[in-house]
């Protein structure tokens, strides 16, 4: 191939990756005035890595920041599953992930297309050191914003603390003890501002019954 159709097949594919800045996700941004969309989500995934990964053993954070970029391209075709979907059907997501994959990695000139790819399935797999960290990342990211918003998606899909703990705990503990450490605690204490809330609403009502 030559150097123009190669750059034509690259422009064709960095052009396709701006429909990712319209796919909304649920988590809210800090300052609550919409949701961020997932190309957002992503840069400030790859800047957790960069920033994090000195709380993790043997990761690369380029590696890491790399495949945190990559891995959410699908939802261009796929969309994005929330976590606390009740009716996701992880087998159902996995086929469309990786048929959006195989399409939009596509677009690109070989050796590149397979490259993409391969970090693409690098990431679902969840089997190296590199991608353990970026899913705990992946979860620890929502996680912190939802302690900063009153509770985000929690609070929109009733998420208890017990499922919130389940839910991030094994991932986040997994690769990194003590960003879980810290982690735990910022729900413990979002959760202990919940149920004093709901204490103190409860005795205003008695109070004027």
């Amino acid at each position: 191939m030559d150097a123009a159709s190669k750059i034509r097949k690259q422009f064709a594919f960095l052009a396709e990756l701006d429909q990712l800045k319209s796919v909304i996700r649920q988590s809210p941004l800090i300052n609550r005035t919409r949701y961020e969309n997932s190309a957002e989500h992503s840069w400030h995934l790859a800047i957790f890595a960069i920033v994090l990964s000195e709380h993790a053993d043997g990761v690369d954070p380029l590696a890491v920041a790399t495949l945190l970029l990559v891995h959410d391209i699908v939802e261009i075709d796929a969309g994005d599953t929330p976590l606390h979907d009740p009716g996701r059907d992880i087998g159902v997501v996995n086929i469309k992930e990786r048929d959006a994959a195989r399409r939009i990695f596509g677009l690109l000139p070989e050796p590149q297309a397979t490259h993409l790819l391969s970090l693409w399935e690098e990431f679902e797999a969840n089997e190296t050191p590199n991608a353990q960290f970026a899913k705990a990342l992946d979860r620890l990211q929502p996680l912190l914003l939802n302690t900063l918003t009153d509770g985000g998606t929690w609070t929109r899909n009733n998420i208890t603390q017990e499922q919130v703990m389940q839910r991030y705990g094994p991932v986040i503990e997994g690769a990194s003890k003590s960003l879980w450490v810290e982690a735990a605690a910022l729900i413990r204490r979002h959760f202990s501002k919940v149920e004093g809330a709901e204490e103190a609403k409860t005795d205003s009502v008695e109070s004027n019954v």
